[in-house]
């Protein structure tokens, strides 16, 4: 099964100030703000959603089609996705602009002050997926991932056309979308993911009901935070599967990224689709154990003991053959 993961790609400059903001600010001329902050810290991270979800789905043997745009300034970040199972030849790179980047500062205090540069992300409406799936011999499934929301309503019309099973998951983008953007990208998906938040926020926005919602996509899957995640099926049939225990708690950053790519490779096996989330928990507990989106580490035996542990020797068994 081939499978097309389109979304953000960017990286993240993480930066630390030891003292408070609140400290240097004057009440009476925030009209006038010129501050500069000497910061004890600075981390690189790679990032993005689509870069996310097709370097875990890398981790699990599956090797995703990474869909997205970047700038001349991702061929360092390229080479770390390529050896880590990713095929990056349909990433667009930019000739003017450059990869997306977060540049935010932390307080002592946990206050941020942080800046978004698209960059680069906006060529990403320019991708037609026919040149995609021309290249890797056709796609079985294309994940509609946050990113330029333009290319993201553009990649989903052109998969209705060309009838390419996709799957909605626009997360962090539905903020900023009005409901008919919302209803053109949910209608006709295979799989519509979200989390408790944003399934309300879905139905607020559309005006249609759970139940009209989920007559419109296959399957409709709602990660529930630590109590794991519910799928909900057309035929009436619903799914939940618990997460998997976690050994600490280091940085929820990426968890969601982590269960797509664990249920997507699922997908792409041809397991259950309880197994696929099962997968996918356990993805997702690997990395909140884990400061950054793609530092984690999936080592076959540690992983299957745990996935043993939370799910049982005949899921064990199952998903045993399929990993890397």
């Amino acid at each position: 099964m081939r499978i097309a993961v389109t979304g953000s790609i960017a990286t993240d400059h993480l930066m630390t100030f030891p003292g408070r903001f609140a400290d240097q600010l004057v009440g009476d001329q925030l009209h006038t703000v010129s501050l500069s902050f000497l910061v004890d810290g600075l981390e690189v991270r790679r990032g993005g959603v689509g870069a996310n979800i097709a370097f875990g789905m890398g981790q699990l043997g599956v090797r995703p089609v990474l869909v997205g745009a970047a700038g001349a300034d991702f061929e360092e970040y390229r080479a770390w996705l390529e050896r880590h199972g990713v095929d990056t030849a349909s990433v667009r790179i930019s000739e003017i602009l450059h990869t997306a980047r977060f540049i935010c500062t932390t307080d002592a205090d946990h206050n941020q002050i942080g800046s978004f540069y698209t960059g680069a992300m906006s060529e990403a409406r320019l991708i037609e997926l026919k040149a995609v799936a021309d290249r890797v011999g056709g796609l079985d499934l294309v994940l509609i991932g946050a990113d330029d929301p333009e290319a993201m309503l553009r990649h989903t019309e052109e998969c209705r056309t060309r009838k390419i099973p996709f799957a909605a998951d626009f997360s962090q983008q539905i903020s900023r979308m009005n409901g008919e953007e919302i209803r053109v990208l949910v209608d006709g998906a295979a799989y519509l993911f979200s989390n408790e938040y944003e399934k309300g926020l879905i139905e607020s926005k559309t005006g249609w009901s759970a139940e009209e919602i989920l007559d419109r996509v296959g399957s409709r899957i709602t990660t529930l935070g630590p109590a794991g995640v519910r799928i909900e099926r057309k035929d009436g049939e619903t799914i939940e599967v618990g997460t998997a225990e976690e050994e600490r708690k280091a940085d929820p950053t990426g968890v969601g990224d982590a269960f797509r790519a664990g249920f997507l490779s699922g997908l792409a096996w041809g397991v259950t689709t309880e197994r696929a989330a099962q997968v996918g928990c356990m993805l997702a507990t690997l990395v909140i154990e884990t400061v950054g989106t793609q530092e984690y580490e999936l080592r076959r035996g540690h992983f299957l003991d745990r996935f043993t542990k939370a799910y049982g020797h005949e899921a064990a068994a199952e998903v045993r053959s399929h990993l890397a």
